[in-house]
């Protein structure tokens, strides 16, 4: 994907949706299994300011988008968060395996609980692929800025470090896991979480910047 163009053909037909400002849209995924997908309420919003103030995106307003609607393939970038239980149907699986094949990019951001239910589900949708954790010199992580640990820790839980995992096909990222840093906590408002800091909520505002960039360049 180059530029701020974004073109998805859907696999089997002819149809294109193109995306260019100021249409353009990020959505949050619902999915079924009883978790929280609706956590971090004030995330993507604020990620959206941020990405059109600094790095020079105009996406509109955020959307809902679930797992097994046609309307994913209406937008090039899907955040998912939640903290307990996910599941997908055959059906949705295979939907959202269409729709990454077809060019979109998937954020997964543990919101603290959700890893053991989003493993063996995207396991589902990919079952010949497996998250590898990203090192630090990654172009993720260097992008308009410069992050050279690697992904920031952002809201502490148990003392482990953060990590991103990528989901990578034929050499494109499809699916990229923010596990153990909460990225979304650090786009919310602040003041949303007690004892955060404004510094630290602009890493987290910068490290989604990286990665919108680097998702409408790769």
């Amino acid at each position: 994907m180059k530029g701020i163009c974004f073109t998805l053909l859907l696999l089997g037909g002819v149809s294109m949706v193109a995306f260019k400002p100021p249409t353009y849209k990020m959505a949050k995924l619902k999915y079924n299994g009883g978790g929280d997908w609706y956590a971090n309420r004030t995330a993507l919003s604020n990620l959206i300011a941020f990405c059109n103030k600094n790095i020079g995106t105009n996406f509109d307003e955020e959307a809902i988008v679930e797992v097994g609607s046609a309307d994913l393939f209406h937008y090039p970038f899907v955040y998912m968060t939640g903290h307990g239980n996910v599941t997908f149907t055959d059906q949705e699986s295979q939907n959202l395996r269409k729709y990454l094949l077809a060019g979109g990019f998937l954020h997964i951001d543990d919101n603290y609980g959700l890893d053991k239910f989003i493993r063996p589900q995207m396991k589902k949708v990919f079952p010949e692929l497996n998250f590898i954790e990203l090192p630090a010199n990654h172009p993720i992580y260097n992008q308009k800025f410069k992050f050279l640990n690697g992904l920031p820790k952002i809201h502490e839980h148990d003392g482990k470090p953060a990590q991103g995992f990528a989901l990578i096909y034929k050499g494109r990222i499809v699916c990229y896991y923010t596990y153990e840093c909460d990225l979304g906590n650090g786009w919310e408002d602040f003041g949303t979480y007690t004892g955060d800091t404004e510094e630290t909520r602009q890493k987290a505002l910068k490290m989604g910047a990286n990665l919108i960039q680097y998702v409408m360049m790769q």
